[in-house]
């Protein structure tokens, strides 16, 4: 941005008085100064007008927003968390803290919306979330059911047609696909579950082996041996609302 002169004062005294003010650059602002013995010139807001002084128009700098990632903290991340809640992201609560739930939140949120799943909110993750992509379930029903997005590599629990909230998940790789369809939690175990498909956190069994499960690595792309799996300590929180047949679909 091009330095905005300060405004001369033409004088017809003596050329004895010293000039009334000079530019101070702040931030890379060029404004004009205040007398000495004035107070500080607080900035306008970034929304506001180009500002006149004594004639001379003033433009201000667009503020540049921070990149938010896992270990950022502070007010910005508590308005992200905040925005994420309210769009059905499980971040496991609104602390000020990008932690591993945030950042699977921020993953999911991208998925969904069909950007780079980095789990960092820069430029076109902080514009989806003023217009996100608002997803639905497939199936209705009266409780709460759970479905599997394939194709997204999310799993939503829906409520009476609405959803209530959104993981990060991983399927099964190539070799080792998810299968497709619609059933009912068989089964569950309340804890480790050590088995052919691998170790599986509080597994809900939805179709033989395969479950729904918590688990210590859940990448961005299908990377299990079947099942679906959501971060651990979204399993803790989704573990007491689905129970012994809640309607499980997987598709893509």
């Amino acid at each position: 941005m091009r330095p905005v002169s300060p405004h001369v004062i033409r004088h017809r005294r003596p050329a004895a008085h010293a000039a009334l003010g000079t530019a101070l650059l702040v931030a890379g602002l060029a404004v004009p100064a205040a007398p000495a013995s004035a107070a500080p010139v607080a900035a306008a807001p970034v929304s506001a007008a180009p500002v006149a002084a004594s004639g001379a128009a003033v433009t201000l700098a667009t503020t540049v927003q921070p990149m938010l990632r896992q270990g950022s903290r502070g007010a910005a991340v508590r308005a992200l968390q905040a925005r994420l809640t309210a769009l059905r992201y499980d971040v496991g609560g609104v602390d000020g803290i990008f932690g591993p739930s945030t950042h699977h939140a921020v993953v999911a949120f991208q998925k969904v919306n069909g950007l780079v799943r980095d789990g960092i909110v820069g430029p076109r993750t902080r514009a989806a979330l003023d217009r996100p992509v608002v997803p639905r379930p497939r199936y209705t029903h009266p409780g709460y059911s759970v479905e599997a997005d394939l194709t997204r590599q999310v799993l939503y629990l829906a409520r009476r047609g609405v959803v209530v909230r959104i993981l990060d998940a991983s399927s099964g790789r190539a070799s080792t696909p998810t299968p497709t369809g619609d059933w009912t939690v068989g089964r569950r175990i309340d804890g480790w579950r050590q088995s052919d498909l691998g170790l599986l956190w509080r597994p809900n069994y939805f179709h033989r082996g395969y479950a729904v499960h918590g688990a210590t690595s859940v990448p961005t792309y299908p990377a299990s041996h079947g099942c679906v799996r959501v971060p651990v300590p979204a399993m803790n929180r989704l573990w007491t609302t689905i129970r012994v047949g809640t309607p499980v679909h997987v598709y893509r």
